[in-house]
């Protein structure tokens, strides 16, 4: 199996345990405290990544050049309105359909990366990123009362808009990190993936949170009380998904970001198995139906 498949499960893994602490956060803090938890308490196990991979295993430090920073920023704002979004999403009583829009990221991801470095998917891959977001679309709805008509009718609802307007930016933000790590190898002596995610993520979370904390001192700066009241629980969150992000930003580097992220989609595949081993709550037969069409999606990909 490629390196970029095992890479990729395992930072889906660390994913599915960040969201879990994340939608914890919400009931404890605002959107907006919620969404800078992960980036601000982030950046200290991205820098140390770093310093690790320079320092301790001898990885040349690649320089940056200014398609590097564009990318980078783009990215990086791109992915702060994306995770405000789907934060925001978990104030809504009926999120399961803005959640299930906010899954199209693959598919937007391979827009964006046909339009912006010309990467063009094959029809394979394709149809495995069609049918992957299919499963996931409808694991998110399985378990609401939602008709066939309903289902419809709540393609123009504002969860389904804010769902498929945080996916937008999720897939815009992911082939803008790939662009960016990639703008980086020229000026190494040799193609090095996991300096280059590393170098990335590390501006990139900087970038994200000073942005973020001079939003909150400005805007909302009693949102620093209540962060700082669950610094325990903050500080996971960070770990997990500086750790999960190197993860993708490597998986990124090494591969198209729309094929990346139909693999991706195992993720739900963890949160069915914590619900049924660890909470003993049954899968219906359209979860169940979901979770095939993810696993046949990333199949085709990987056998492609």
């Amino acid at each position: 199996m490629e390196t970029w498949v095992l890479i990729t499960v395992a930072a889906a893994f660390l994913q599915n345990v960040r969201s879990a602490m994340q939608k914890h956060l919400k009931g404890v803090m605002r959107t907006t405290g919620a969404t800078f938890v992960r980036f601000g308490f982030g950046l200290p196990f991205a820098l140390f990544y770093l310093v690790v991979l320079w320092r301790g295993a001898g990885h040349p430090l690649p320089a940056p050049n200014g398609t590097f920073f564009l990318w980078a920023v783009i990215g990086g704002l791109a992915q702060i309105a994306a995770t405000f979004l789907l934060v925001h999403l978990f104030s809504f009583r009926n999120f399961a359909v803005g959640t299930a829009y906010s899954r199209t990221e693959p598919a937007q991801a391979a827009l964006f990366g046909l339009i912006f470095l010309g990467e063009k998917a094959s029809q394979g891959a394709l149809v495995a990123i069609a049918i992957s977001v299919v499963g996931v679309m409808l694991i998110s709805v399985a378990r609401t009362m939602l008709s066939p008509r309903s289902l419809v009718t709540s393609v123009f609802s504002r969860t389904a808009g804010i769902g498929l307007t945080s996916g937008t930016f999720f897939g815009l933000s992911a082939v803008s990190y790939r662009s960016a790590s990639l703008a980086l190898a020229p000026s190494l002596p040799a193609p090095d993936y996991m300096m280059q995610a590393s170098f990335t993520l590390g501006f990139v979370i900087l970038l994200q949170t000073v942005v973020m904390l001079a939003w909150i001192v400005v805007r909302e700066p009693e949102e620093l009380q209540r962060i700082g009241a669950a610094w325990r629980p903050a500080f996971v969150v960070g770990f997990v998904g500086a750790s999960a992000s190197f993860g993708w930003f490597m998986a990124m580097t090494l591969q198209q970001a729309a094929v990346v992220k139909v693999v991706a989609q195992v993720e739900m595949l963890f949160t069915f198995a914590s619900s049924f081993f660890v909470f003993r709550e049954w899968i219906n037969r359209l979860e169940l139906f979901g979770c095939l069409l993810i696993v046949a999606g990333v199949v085709m990909l990987i056998v492609l």
